[in-house]
């Protein structure tokens, strides 16, 4: 029958027992603090043979420093760090780490994963705790869904790009303007701005993903006929954790900051294309709708356009296509729960404190909604969402690097300049 060797966690105390518990609370001869089960001690004829220790002589006492991990697993484990077992919760084995001997935790992660583990290194207490636990299982991706999608969401957008285009044609028409009065053109342009848009914010996810080892899906375009740009976005699925406090940034801002390089030439091309009118000119009647604006549409209107304010602009639907693409990217930044901006903001605080920021920032959006009601739906789905925290990365020892707080900085900037309080109001 083995015995356990057990270390008391307050004052360090080891010493054999009759027991073989994973913890004994409050039974430490020395300070009474809990011991926590490192080892088992066996005679030789009934010792298994572990690859990982010296062969022993009859008699002799054979300490095995982590129960239930394998050993090669412990081995790799030691060549990136020096460790101390401090004990397991459920699944997961604890160590303390007294050094650390790699500091690039994307290599540690890639070899562990090989022998099927993950790990987290994480501060508690002063402490630096490594966490390894078996790996989750990644599953392969769809190979013909990610398709169907597209291609529904190319007909849904070119179907709502006609409509707009109708529209147009007919304002071209009732103020006897000149202009391309091909509806099926115009559609066609509309499409491809917005999956053009869309498509390269998934795509900056993707690439950012690949580059650090992170399992991602395939982008999943949502076709939505019912709303004017005959979409709502496109997601990509996460399917492994964020390694480090770089990657979390890295994925938060590859999206926006891409998307966002193609929304500002879509956006300048489509002004240039709008029908400008004087005020005077436009007739005084109820139902219309209006977009709402933020400082880079302001800015891209004087910059292309030269119009003085007391003038209206109809916006071509390309235009519409880039102004979608600012809101999007405006909406991704909000820094709450799992949106791009969330992981930012979560690689620079604790969980804790993140989770209070989306509940706040939740309350704000829904009393927002006199602005624009569509801020109470996303209020409600910020709470919603956040209830499920975000984990954060699996290092958050390591520091963040210089060229990610530059990227961090940039994105704030691109949040403010896209704000849009009011996006959508009717008269």
């Amino acid at each position: 029958m083995p015995r356990g060797i057990y270390e008391c966690l307050n004052c360090g105390h080891r010493e054999e027992r009759d027991s073989t518990e994973p913890l004994l609370e409050r039974s430490c001869p020395r300070c009474g603090g809990d011991m926590i089960l490192v080892g088992y001690t066996r005679e030789d004829a009934e010792r298994p043979h572990s690859p990982s220790l010296e062969p022993a002589s009859p008699h002799e006492v054979q300490v095995v420093e982590t129960p239930g991990l394998p050993p090669e697993v412990e081995a790799k484990l030691r060549t990136f760090y020096n460790l101390r077992f401090a004990g397991f919760d459920g699944r997961v084995f604890i160590f303390e780490v007294e050094d650390i001997l790699e500091p690039n935790f994307e290599k540690v992660l890639s070899e562990m994963e090989k022998l099927g583990y993950w790990c987290a290194l994480k501060k508690r207490d002063g402490k630096i705790l490594l966490f390894v636990f078996p790996a989750g299982e990644v599953k392969p991706d769809n190979k013909w869904l990610p398709w169907v999608f597209l291609l529904a969401t190319i007909a849904t957008t070119f179907f709502a790009g006609y409509m707009l285009a109708l529209n147009y044609i007919s304002a071209l028409d009732y103020y006897g303007l000149p202009g391309m009065r091909d509806p099926y053109l115009i559609a066609l342009s509309f499409s491809v701005s917005v999956m053009a848009i869309l498509g390269t914010h998934e795509l900056g996810h993707k690439i950012a993903a690949a580059y650090h080892g992170v399992r991602a899906t395939m982008p999943y375009f949502i076709p939505f006929p019912f709303s004017f740009i005959g979409t709502l976005g496109a997601v990509i699925r996460v399917k492994s954790p964020l390694p480090t406090r770089d990657a979390a940034i890295d994925l938060g801002v590859s999206g926006p900051i891409a998307g966002f390089l193609v929304a500002i030439p879509v956006t300048a091309i489509g002004l240039k294309l709008s029908i400008v009118v004087p005020q005077s000119m436009v007739p005084h009647t109820s139902g219309g709708v209006y977009f709402g604006t933020n400082l880079l549409f302001e800015l891209l209107t004087k910059a292309v356009l030269h119009i003085p304010d007391n003038y209206v602009i109809f916006l071509h639907p390309i235009a519409m296509a880039g102004w979608v693409g600012l809101l999007v990217t405006f909406l991704n930044l909000i820094p709450v729960a799992q949106l791009d901006g969330g992981h930012v903001l979560r690689a620079f605080i604790s969980e804790r404190t993140h989770r209070i920021v989306t509940y706040v920032t939740a309350f704000v959006l829904i009393g927002m909604s006199y602005l624009w009601s569509g801020w109470f739906i996303w209020g409600l789905l910020v709470l919603l969402i956040g209830a499920a925290g975000n984990p954060g990365a699996l290092d958050e020892v390591s520091p963040i690097s210089k060229k990610r707080i530059a990227l961090a900085i940039l994105a704030a900037l691109i949040f403010i300049l896209t704000a849009t309080p009011r996006p959508i109001w009717t008269t």
